[in-house]
């Protein structure tokens, strides 16, 4: 304070000074940006301790790790991947190791196995993959004759319709892949290999389609 006058001295600003804060800040912004986009680090699962084959896990049984993969992200499990029931593993995983998405299987496979049948004639139009149909089986007898059709799996879940190639049944799914039991497992695969008549029926109406 200016003692006579009672006055403050007057400041400028250099404005050197100015622009010398203002690249200081630009350069400070540009190396966050840059680190920032190089940062591509995502969180994937590693196993907590070795993993078995048939072993069921759930993400609390595993641990996220932040790793950079690139493009390489979808060949492993990420938080979000693990429904709440868990995965089971189907090849043996080692501890501390980045669980591998194809070392997993859904807990469905415990007790449902995929099955590939023929079926000799057309289909029902309400028959999709997600259908709920019924097997049924015709035992083969002597001379090309066939028994009395029976249940053989109640309730299955359709996969996918599969066609023929030729020209006759081109609009015709002559295969159909269906999940069923494993404890019925052994009575489809003896139809299929006495080459019994098996017949798909929906085993519930559709509401739409």
């Amino acid at each position: 304070m200016n003692v006579r006058t009672g006055k403050r001295p007057n400041f400028a600003l250099d404005p050197r000074l100015a622009i010398g804060l203002v690249l200081v800040a630009a350069s400070v912004a540009g190396v966050v940006a840059i680190v920032s986009a190089a940062d591509t680090s995502v969180q994937v699962y590693a196993a907590r301790t070795a993993l078995a084959p048939g072993d069921r896990v759930t993400a609390a049984d595993l641990q996220a790790r932040s790793v950079r993969l690139d493009v390489a992200t979808a060949l492993y499990l990420v938080p979000g991947d693990i429904p709440a029931t868990g995965v089971v593993v189907t090849r043996a995983v080692a501890g501390g190791e980045l669980v591998p998405a194809s070392a997993v299987g859904s807990v469905d496979g415990l007790s449902l196995t995929s099955v590939v049948v023929s079926i000799g004639g057309p289909l029902a139009a309400s028959v999709r993959p997600g259908s709920i149909v019924d097997l049924w089986a015709a035992e083969k007898i002597a001379n090309g004759h066939f028994g009395p059709p029976t249940v053989i799996v109640a309730g299955a879940t359709v996969v996918r319709l599969m066609k023929s190639d030729s020209i006759v049944a081109a609009d015709q799914a002559t295969s159909i892949e269906v999940l069923v039991p494993r404890s019925k497992i052994a009575r489809v695969l003896q139809a299929l290999a006495n080459d019994d008549s098996i017949s798909i029926v929906p085993a519930t109406i559709p509401v739409k389609g």
